[in-house]
């Protein structure tokens, strides 16, 4: 019983539900506009927060990240790797340090990092709503910076009080070689029995994209009632102690033998990889729909679902706290949201991050895939990307999933275990 707890409180602060783990740290003195004395020295001399400027001015910005030369990067995603590429041949002389973290360790090792009073990263792009609002931007860790070149062109929500990069979200899979339509309609269906065994996704405790998902699910449990009242004709039955709907699918998916796997790529190869007689269904990264072309899958996202076909979740990026080099992190975060030419009305033809496509769409490039969408409202569709409209989707909620993770993540752990 011990050895559980403990590792109960070990996940809790991996994923990210107890407040008081997280707001841990040293306590600092704050100056009276709420920022610790040595921070507000370094926005000041940064042009940061309440000392930005209006507007930027992009060609100092320009000048002095060249002379910084370098701008390290956490991030959730490992496309970073082709972002940084294509930002080192549009401004040679800058290197971009980078590292793959995964959504989980980008905000982990900040912590961790910032509370020992280093300050080694630029940037932090990731996922993860309630960790990164309530737990990072909430306690100094990271400044929000939202480059007026296209400022203009995102909304409210999406720059506000976080700058989002991306919009991703997680989708349902179905295998198009095995079958010649989705499989099942309503999403209560993969509790049955036809489906034992035969539903994968990635483990929710190593990537908080996918933890968002299933709070999602758990906050929308109206719509999941009712949704079963769809499918069967009658009221849904509680088992002992599951609290709502929401959780009682999370319940029945898990005793119905759900398979969980560490990798979201391997998720997508078992619901993708051809050749199969009875595939299962996954549920991972609708970005990872482009594998179909790079691996030779054959996912499809299923729809019609009833009550839901994706679940949004943002990507978000900053600048740390006290960042080492913070106009190469103003050109980078710039060069992420793609180039102010661009129009929803571009043309712009694969390959994306290369020739033309490459030079406007800049850091969206490695991003511009049927399962993402640019918070910016200017940006034209990529090759299929019309399906994103099509979805019907539950937008993650930041508060709900920082407010509720404790209590999602003990219920996932002692069900999992049965």
């Amino acid at each position: 019983m011990k050895k559980r707890l403990v590792a109960i409180l070990v996940l809790l602060f991996l994923v990210g539900g107890v407040s008081m783990l997280f707001a841990g740290g040293k306590q600092e003195a704050t100056s009276a506009s709420g920022y610790p004395p040595e921070m507000e020295k370094w926005l000041k001399e940064a042009k940061l927060g309440p000392y930005e400027e209006h507007p930027q001015n992009w060609k100092e910005i320009i000048e002095k990240a060249k002379q910084e030369g370098e701008v390290v990067v956490y991030s959730s995603s490992s496309r970073v790797a082709k972002v940084a590429e294509m930002f080192e041949k549009t401004y040679p002389g800058i290197k971009v340090k980078y590292f793959d973290l995964g959504s989980v360790q980008s905000v982990e090792k900040t912590v961790q990092e910032q509370n020992a009073g280093l300050y080694k990263a630029d940037i932090v792009t990731t996922g993860g709503s309630g960790q990164v609002i309530h737990q990072l931007l909430d306690n100094h860790m990271i400044v929000n910076f939202v480059p007026d070149t296209v400022a203009d062109r995102i909304p409210k929500k999406y720059k506000d009080p976080l700058l989002v990069r991306i919009n991703e979200a997680i989708v349902f899979y179905y295998n198009t070689e095995a079958y010649s339509k989705p499989p099942i309609k309503n999403l209560w269906e993969l509790t049955m029995p036809e489906w034992k065994g035969r539903v994968v996704t990635k483990d929710p405790f190593k990537s908080l994209s996918v933890l968002m998902g299933f709070i999602t699910i758990v906050q929308h449990s109206d719509e999941m009632a009712a949704a079963y009242k769809r499918l069967t004709g009658k009221d849904l039955e509680l088992h002992p102690g599951v609290p709502d709907a929401g959780y009682e699918f999370v319940y029945r998916l898990l005793h119905n033998d759900l398979i969980i796997l560490k990798s979201g790529g391997k998720v997508a190869a078992a619901s993708g990889k051809r050749g199969q007689k009875n595939p299962p269904i996954s549920m991972i990264y609708f970005t990872y729909l482009r594998y179909n072309e790079s691996k030779n899958y054959a996912n499809g996202v299923i729809h019609p679902l009833d009550p839901v076909e994706k679940l949004v979740y943002p990507t978000y990026t900053a600048i740390a706290r006290q960042a080492p080099h913070p106009n190469a992190a103003k050109l980078y975060t710039a060069f992420e949201m793609g180039s102010p030419k661009l129009t929803k009305d571009t043309k712009l033809e694969p390959p994306y991050a290369e020739g033309r496509a490459g030079e406007l769409l800049q850091g969206l490039a490695p991003y511009f895939d049927p399962g993402s969408a640019s918070p910016r409202v200017d940006v034209p569709k990529p090759k299929g990307g019309e399906i994103w409209d099509e979805l019907k989707g539950w937008d993650v909620d930041p508060d709900f999933m920082w407010y509720n993770a404790p209590q999602f993540q003990d219920f996932w752990t002692k069900e999992a275990t049965k």
